[in-house]
């Protein structure tokens, strides 16, 4: 059993709102234009929004981690030179992860609009994302022992918001179709 500050119960709560949710808005984007578009337009809104996600996301956590898990004082919190601007999981998880979520659905929808090819594309594509963040979080990311402390619960918390997100992205997809809100094919 680890040492240290006991989490709080509801921990996995609390990620999946905040993290998960914010997970959830940054590739729903890519996802839903891979799936009423095409690939090259959910791989490129995948790389705009992965691109400010991880921007936004090592920016905002610098100070409140260092403060907390390194125990260093606030003044000196902004002169520590290693930040998670570094870290090659988050370039991988978010970058390319928003990258493979909407290119992967583009190119296997392919331009349908049939639900069941919809759902299909898109678990698959965020179960395919799902995966690789888990991986590259228990391998190369610098807080990678949190991840090998309990591989369950960081599995469950990083899978969990983006299977939702391949069943309700279809869905908005499938709703934007009956409406005619998608871009007009030659």
């Amino acid at each position: 059993m680890a040492t240290g500050v006991a989490a709080s119960p509801y921990a996995v709560v609390t990620t999946i709102l905040t993290h998960g949710f914010a997970l959830i808005v940054v590739f729903a984007i890519p996802l839903i234009l891979g799936l009423v578009w095409n690939k090259w337009a959910g791989g490129a809104a995948g790389f705009i929004m992965g691109t400010l996600y991880y921007v936004a996301f090592a920016g905002y956590n610098i100070v409140s981690n260092l403060l907390t898990f390194a125990q260093i004082s606030p003044a000196s919190a902004f002169a520590y030179t290693k930040n998670l601007y570094a870290d090659p999981s988050f370039i991988g998880a978010y970058i390319v992860g928003g990258i493979l979520i909407g290119y992967i659905t583009g190119a296997l929808c392919n331009g349908s609009s049939s639900f069941k090819r919809m759902l299909g594309s898109g678990l698959t594509a965020a179960i395919t994302v799902g995966v690789l963040t888990f991986i590259l979080n228990y391998t190369v990311s610098f807080g990678a022992w949190m991840t090998q402390n309990d591989p369950l619960y960081a599995f469950g918390t990083t899978m969990l918001p983006l299977v939702i997100l391949g069943v309700i992205a279809p869905i908005i997809a499938k709703v934007m179709t009956w409406y005619g809100l998608q871009p007009v094919r030659h």
